[in-house]
């Protein structure tokens, strides 16, 4: 049985929780006043001053504004006396048969049946054709049967003599870039798949820039998604406009647009680029045909390139007919004649075609592409 509390007990534990009540409340209002006299104390945040600012001209703020951005700097492309040069001496260090075959012939120390026949099967590896390299052969067999390479600044004489005989200095190798009755000059660039057309013709802008000449380039090769843009990068980069049409647009209806652009404009040539086709193609190769055929609507065509590679050999000389055929090709530009190429290709195509090479590329760079002589390239060949 519990024992009732003692109501005295009661009277202490209320007295108790009554205290400590007040001293609660005491302590909770003596700290909100020292916080609110704390407060009054500190002194208030001033805003940073502002820098006074340097006095300006009248005028000068709003033209500061309206001051349009500086155009960008068109490239200056190499001229093409300097360009020749640098070429020939890369030719002189490429790894080409041909160049091969000429130095070993005057390096030997006897010229025997076995050197001729050696001489004879190399100058036919490197392209040059049968019937060039008899007439090679015969001529310097005649003419160091005597001597031999006993006296080597004689042997060269006579090996450079004939191979510029064989490279026809006698060719009209002039690009035409004049047009008619106020008309620019159009020069029409074909050539297969692969070979670099959309460079080629952006490195010729480029020439031809050099050379004085305005420009305007066509981009007609609408069915490789990205040839319209290269094209314009190459012609941004000098200061030339591009005509470009819609992808899988119609070809001939671009390139019709660019020649007449350029006749409004009185550009003095017009480049077009076309799309890379098989030969053996016969609906390819009559579009080509159509392309000439509604650009001639509106002007003349100057000039129509077939670009070769040299590596290819005598399968481009099979290309060379097809497209001599379709478009009456005017002239030739080998790319990649350094490397790999056999180098007689050059006297062979011009035999075949009674068309002269009148570029050469030797390289990648912007301005590898130089205007050929026979001259120059013998002497490349010939390291000299």
């Amino acid at each position: 049985m519990l024992t009732p509390i003692d109501p005295i007990v009661w009277i202490i534990v209320g007295g108790v929780v009554a205290l400590a009540a007040i001293l609660t409340t005491v302590l909770v209002v003596r700290n909100r006043r020292q916080r609110e006299l704390t407060r009054r104390d500190r002194r208030p945040i001033e805003a940073p001053t502002a820098r006074p600012e340097a006095p300006v001209e009248p005028g000068a703020r709003e033209a500061a504004v309206e001051a349009p951005a500086p155009a960008p700097t068109a490239d200056r492309p190499e001229a093409a006396g300097t360009r020749l040069a640098r070429l020939r001496r890369r030719l002189a260090g490429s790894n080409n048969v041909l160049a091969q075959a000429l130095l070993g012939l005057i390096s030997t120390d006897r010229l025997d049946a076995d050197t001729w026949d050696d001489f004879e099967a190399t100058l036919i590896g490197s392209d040059l054709g049968v019937g060039p390299t008899t007439e090679l052969v015969d001529t310097l067999r005649k003419e160091l049967s005597i001597d031999g390479v006993n006296d080597p600044t004689r042997a060269r004489t006579v090996l450079r003599e004939e191979l510029v005989k064989l490279a026809d200095p006698t060719l009209d190798r002039t690009l035409n870039v004049t047009g008619s009755a106020g008309l620019p000059a159009v020069v029409l660039v074909v050539g297969v798949n692969g070979t670099g057309k959309t460079t080629t013709v952006g490195k010729l802008a480029r020439l031809l820039v050099a050379e004085g000449k305005t420009v305007l380039l066509g981009a007609a090769d609408t069915f490789r998604a990205a040839a319209s843009e290269q094209l314009q990068t190459w012609g941004d980069r000098v200061g030339v406009e591009t005509v470009r049409g819609p992808e899988g647009a119609d070809p001939a209806s671009v390139a019709f647009d660019a020649v007449n652009t350029g006749a409004d404009k009185g550009v003095d040539v017009v480049l077009v680029d076309t799309a890379g086709r098989l030969h053996n193609k016969s609906n390819l190769m009559d579009e080509l045909g159509k392309i000439r055929r509604v650009i001639e609507k509106r002007a003349p065509i100057t000039e129509c390139l077939l670009l070769l590679d040299a590596t290819t050999g005598q399968n481009g000389l099979i290309q060379a007919r097809v497209f001599n055929e379709v478009t009456d090709v005017t002239g030739i530009v080998l790319s990649k004649l350094d490397g790999s190429a056999k180098g007689g290709i050059v006297v062979q195509v011009q035999r075949e075609l009674g068309v002269p090479v009148k570029f050469i590329g030797l390289g990648e760079g912007v301005d590898d592409l130089a205007p050929f002589t026979a001259e120059g390239f013998v002497d490349g060949l010939l390291g000299e």
